[in-house]
């Protein structure tokens, strides 16, 4: 299983709670799309984690911005995946993004509202913030192989599914 978060905001450790600790936990790989905030939330995602593909974000100290690349391109279960943790230009600017690295998912964070968008090429994912919704729901995504496939959950901690998606 890949499990995807973003926007951790914490000065003191992962924030994680509930069914997103777990997803996190049993993963096989991990993508944080990026505020951790300081580096104690940093680590403390490397220490409970086997594989962490991360980049900094906007709210990040300079610390965990000396550590982190601002993108990254990934592969996993066939896709290719392009991370962000936001773009200019809204959606646009990151299908863009997706588009100029050949990806087919692009995961960012940055607004704190868990959506899952889908253009004719290409998808794109944004976990939410699993502890600090702004006024949108906590959530993280899970994503399984299916068949020849992928498929995905936007999940609140508490389990509950907000929406499903296929790649």
């Amino acid at each position: 299983m890949l499990t995807v978060v973003s926007d951790t905001h914490s000065n003191a450790g992962h924030a994680l709670t509930d069914r997103t600790l777990e997803a996190v936990r049993t993963a096989d790989r991990v993508i944080h799309a990026g505020d951790f905030t300081s580096v104690s939330a940093l680590e403390a995602f490397q220490d409970l984690v086997t594989r962490l593909d991360a980049v900094h974000g906007n709210a990040d100290a300079a610390a965990v911005r000396d550590r982190l690349p601002d993108a990254r391109i990934l592969d996993w279960a066939g896709l290719r995946i392009a991370v962000t943790h936001r773009q200019n230009g809204g959606s646009t600017g990151l299908a863009m993004f997706g588009r100029e690295r050949g990806a087919d998912l692009v995961v960012s964070g940055h607004s704190h509202a868990p959506s899952v968008t889908r253009t004719d090429d290409l998808t794109l994912l944004n976990p939410g913030s699993h502890d600090q919704p702004r006024g949108n729901r906590l959530g993280h995504a899970e994503l399984e192989r299916h068949g020849t496939g992928v498929r995905g959950r936007l999940r609140q901690p508490d389990g509950t599914v907000i929406e499903e998606f296929s790649l």
